[in-house]
């Protein structure tokens, strides 16, 4: 597997390298982890167990990195309170190979399944993105969509497909929640009424909301 690796603690940051390491293994009450992300503080290549184990011995090239999300593919002798397939997220040990690589040997204790974590999700996108945003949504909970029709749901949750549509009461809330600050407008271009046939085709992509200027005063 591929991994960052250091080797020489005098070299620090310089000494970091891509390296191939054997696939980790799984001691009792451990689980192997394949890491989709991880987290590292710059400082631990100071602490004394990025380079040595607890019994004082070296044990470079080492790994680092201890923050990790990722899926359990394999569990230790003894493990229990997590599953093949899994998705979690924790810290793994100071003095262990580390987060920075393609599969990483984790304590058990020292992870938490990954919530599922959402209320309501709003999709602007549509396609593959809404499909796979379905599975967020807790029970109970709502998709809302502006992208195209719903043709899968939320399990125990419902789907809804919406279009804007035009409401004086929302219109003003709207305009009050422009006033008190509490909602701004992205302008992204300003363009006179001569110019309106080319904001339907523009020739760079604009951040914001364009805006067609009818009259001057």
């Amino acid at each position: 597997m591929q991994a960052i690796t250091v080797r020489d603690r005098e070299a620090g940051a310089r000494g970091l390298a891509l390296a191939e390491l054997p696939h980790p293994h799984a001691a009792e009450n451990d689980v192997i982890v394949k890491v989709h992300a991880a987290g590292f503080t710059p400082g631990e290549l100071d602490w004394p167990g990025t380079w040595t184990d607890r019994a004082g011995r070296d044990r470079t090239p080492s790994v680092p990195g201890h923050e990790l999300s990722g899926v359990v593919t394999e569990l230790g002798y003894g493990t229990t309170g997590l599953t093949i397939g899994q998705r979690v997220y924790g810290l793994t040990d100071w003095a262990r190979n580390g987060t920075l690589a393609q599969y990483t040997a984790v304590e058990a204790r020292n992870l938490a399944p990954l919530p599922a974590d959402v209320d309501v999700v709003f999709d602007v996108i549509g396609g593959e993105i809404l499909e796979r945003s379905t599975a967020l949504v807790r029970p109970g909970g709502t998709l809302v969509t502006i992208a195209e029709p719903v043709t899968a749901r939320p399990r125990d949750g419902r789907a809804v497909f919406f279009v804007v549509e035009p409401d004086r009461v929302r219109l003003s809330d709207l305009a009050q929640r422009v006033r008190d600050g509490r909602l701004k407008p992205i302008i992204g271009d300003v363009r006179p009424l001569t110019e309106a046939v080319a904001a339907f085709t523009p020739d760079k992509r604009t951040h914001g909301k364009t805006i067609i200027r009818v009259a001057e005063d």
